[in-house]
């Protein structure tokens, strides 16, 4: 992942995309913001479902606007704080917490700090994430077995839209897409999960290039 790929966390630009595409008249798209019940029903369960998770493992793939893949591991911990460790021979390294979005690129030895808050990512790590006020559902996208709701900061649409898809039997978190202002869009997906357990303070603390925590 180069620098113009990683800053597609940012409002930058945007997390990599091969489009998850739903399935012909199954597919409903929402008016912005949704309004139906079936619509508040599934805000209400994809509020609960977030705000129910506290700590999760998985393997994960990007994959950028042209294409390219990389995989990886990644840890979360809500609120706030999130590890990404890129596979060889990447070896890039993403750590969220302390307010911070960090990004270390070993093959420049540059680090890049940015403010979490100004991120899509960030919604998808708030605490007692509501789905209303601060943050505007712009469309929800229902096919079967999947749900898709993409929410903006209601204050700062402009800098960028993360579409988080669930399975909905049971709801799981498969992947998310984070598009920016120019259209860019990137796509993690998840697989591998595990919930619950607990990590150091330190997994979330960037110090320099440790990849310990990769078993």
């Amino acid at each position: 992942m180069n620098r113009r790929s990683f800053l597609a966390l940012t409002p930058l630009a945007a997390l990599p995309l091969v489009a998850i595409p739903l399935a012909g008249a199954e597919a409903q798209l929402a008016a912005s913001p949704p309004r139906t019940p079936q619509d508040q029903a599934d805000i209400a369960k994809v509020e609960a479902y977030l705000n129910g998770i506290h700590t999760m493992k998985a393997r994960f793939l990007q994959v950028d606007a042209n294409g390219r893949s990389i995989g990886g591991n990644v840890w979360m911990e809500r609120p706030g704080r999130m590890r990404f460790e890129y596979d060889p021979p990447d070896r890039m390294l993403l750590v969220a917490g302390h307010g911070l979005l960090v990004y270390y690129d070993p093959a420049v030895q540059q680090t890049t700090n940015i403010f979490l808050s100004s991120t899509p990512l960030g919604l998808l790590l708030q605490d007692n994430l509501r789905l209303a006020g601060a943050v505007t559902v712009t469309g929800i996208a229902r096919a079967r077995g999947q749900l898709q709701v993409s929410l903006v900061r209601t204050a700062r649409p402009k800098e960028g839209t993360i579409t988080l898809i669930f399975a909905t039997d049971p709801m799981t978190l498969r992947s998310w897409v984070i598009t920016d202002a120019q259209g860019r869009r990137t796509q993690i997906s998840l697989y591998d999960m595990t919930f619950g357990g607990h990590y150091p303070e330190s997994m979330f603390t960037f110090v320099g290039p440790q990849f310990e925590h990769n078993q």
